[in-house]
């Protein structure tokens, strides 16, 4: 009688994408004995934003807020051990860098995941499946097509954000002179014979797409246009107490607050998270100042139009583009003609197709969103004891913090230590000395109670803050998961060799 071959034992972790934040979390899983943790992504190596790796393009964060350090800075997989390896310490020091170049955060990034044993590149998640008592995940190999299935018992989505083009430009899909800034490198030899280039939106891709373009056209008579129905171009709020915007205490008060509130909030902090840098529109206006001295401030062919938005855009009928257009504040219209159009217009978490075969069983809010609890574990039927766990779809529960590298380390070590149920990483219960929330009610004294002579009274406290999360067995502070988290048991790493190959502020 044959012996029924016995199963693999299932990854107790296993990641869907490998952006920065769940690179993260491979990087803090890496060291963790007994923990056996797998991360794919389909494409052939770790890629961060490459269309807007601009020369001169810097971070909107400090370089502490790389994959480990704000966590465990001890990890050989922080920034600094990475210049250490590179053999750069010394000229970082010398260069007094707080905000690093971009594509030096992205070849950081790199530097990890290619030696990250737990991340496997070129390896697509083509379905996701609840199967008894662990998830079921099927796999496919891009380069060869082969396919494969392994189980886990926890998923942690890290699938990233998608390009945004407004349904103004629909239109426009497909033509070759209208793209997003996604593919701003990439198809910035398209703009090559425009006369006439219109970048619209005035976050920080838009600004340094405008700036790029201006830096590229001195004085060959093309006319750059930077469009933003923003009534303003203001700068992103980075003043040390705004910034406690972008810590744990301020997601926690957030995901307490009613669904429609969190809704509100984040439509009107855009000055946190979506403006352009301070020193991006100075160098944009120092550009300008330059090129304009001993001529009149109109001499440079450049338009700078805040409060515009587009109703509609399409082919012109002798070629290039129109724009139907409206001035916010009077509501006057007008028609815009231009050759080409830069979409600097945002991202936006979309669900992976893969989770398809678990939609039935997610519980969404009224929006089609995902309801998330604070140790960023998706609600979901009962019968799923396995948790699910997002990162950076999460905008909608934990505020503007989501999308911010400064927090993806934290994120990460809060996952992790839910998905053990033991504390890996500790985490420190207060980080900000702005108190969001209104101050708790002082209890009234009993009437007519007088203490005893001699009796001394306890000194009034401020209340103390709350932990990111409960204590094992007691309530949740924010809205109760579906099902709790399993502790994982300690078995071996696995011994076969993965092939590791795959925004901020």
């Amino acid at each position: 009688m044959d012996t029924p071959t016995p199963r693999p034992a299932p990854y107790d972790l296993l990641g869907v994408g490998i952006g920065p934040f769940n690179l993260s979390l491979a990087a803090l899983a890496d060291p963790v004995p007994g923990l056996r943790t797998l991360f794919c992504d389909q494409r052939p190596e770790f890629r961060w934003h490459p269309g807007m790796l601009v020369d001169g393009a810097r971070m909107q964060v400090p370089f502490l807020a790389d994959l480990v350090s704000l966590v465990d800075p001890a990890n050989r997989w922080s920034f600094l051990n990475y210049l250490r390896e590179q053999d750069r310490l010394f000229p970082f020091y010398f260069a007094e860098r707080f905000h690093l170049p971009r594509r030096e955060y992205d070849h950081y990034c790199r530097w990890a995941a290619e030696r990250l044993a737990n991340c496997r590149f070129g390896t697509e998640v083509t379905a996701l499946h609840w199967a008894g008592d662990r998830y079921r995940v099927e796999l496919r190999h891009t380069a060869t097509g082969r396919r494969e299935e392994v189980h886990a018992r926890n998923l942690a989505l890290g699938v990233g954000t998608r390009p945004v083009l407004p349904e103004a430009f629909a239109a426009l899909t497909g033509h070759p002179r209208a793209f997003h800034s996604a593919d701003y490198l990439d198809r910035r030899g398209d703009l090559d014979g425009a006369r006439d280039i219109t970048v619209v939106g005035s976050g920080q891709s838009g600004a340094e797409v405008f700036l790029d373009l201006l830096r590229r056209h001195g004085d060959d008579g093309v006319r750059l246009r930077w469009l933003t129905r923003t009534r303003a171009l203001a700068p992103m709020e980075y003043s040390k107490l705004g910034l406690e915007h972008f810590t744990p205490d301020y997601t926690r008060y957030f995901h307490g607050l009613p669904e429609p509130v969190r809704d509100t909030l984040v439509d009107t902090q855009w000055q946190l998270h979506k403006a352009a840098s301070a020193e991006t529109l100075a160098e944009i206006h120092d550009h300008l100042y330059e090129r304009t001295i001993g001529r009149p401030i109109d001499a440079a062919p450049v338009e700078i139009t805040p409060g515009t938005a587009v109703a509609e855009a399409r082919p012109g009928p002798c070629g290039g583009l129109e724009l139907d257009c409206r001035h916010t504040d009077s509501g006057a219209r007008h028609l815009l003609r231009t050759d080409a159009v830069v979409l600097a217009t945002g991202y936006r978490a979309a669900r992976p197709a893969a989770l398809e075969p678990l939609a039935h069983l997610i519980d969404w809010d009224g929006s089609g969103r995902y309801r998330v609890d604070l140790d960023h574990r998706v609600a979901t039927r009962p019968e799923v004891t396995g948790g699910l766990y997002v990162q950076n779809a999460e905008l909608h529960t934990h505020g503007v913090g989501t999308p911010d590298l400064g927090l993806g380390a934290h994120r990460a070590a809060v996952i992790l230590n839910a998905v053990t149920g033991r504390t890996l990483h500790r985490l420190p219960t207060r980080t900000a000395w702005t108190g969001f929330a209104p101050p708790r009610a002082e209890p009234q004294a009993a009437p007519h109670t007088t203490p005893h002579a001699g009796h001394r009274t306890a000194p009034r406290t401020e209340p103390r803050a709350q932990p990111q999360t409960p204590p094992r067995g007691a309530a949740p502070t924010g809205p109760e998961p579906a099902t709790a988290p399993r502790p994982v048991p300690a078995v071996p790493r696995p011994q076969e060799s993965t092939r590791a190959a795959t925004a901020g502020r």
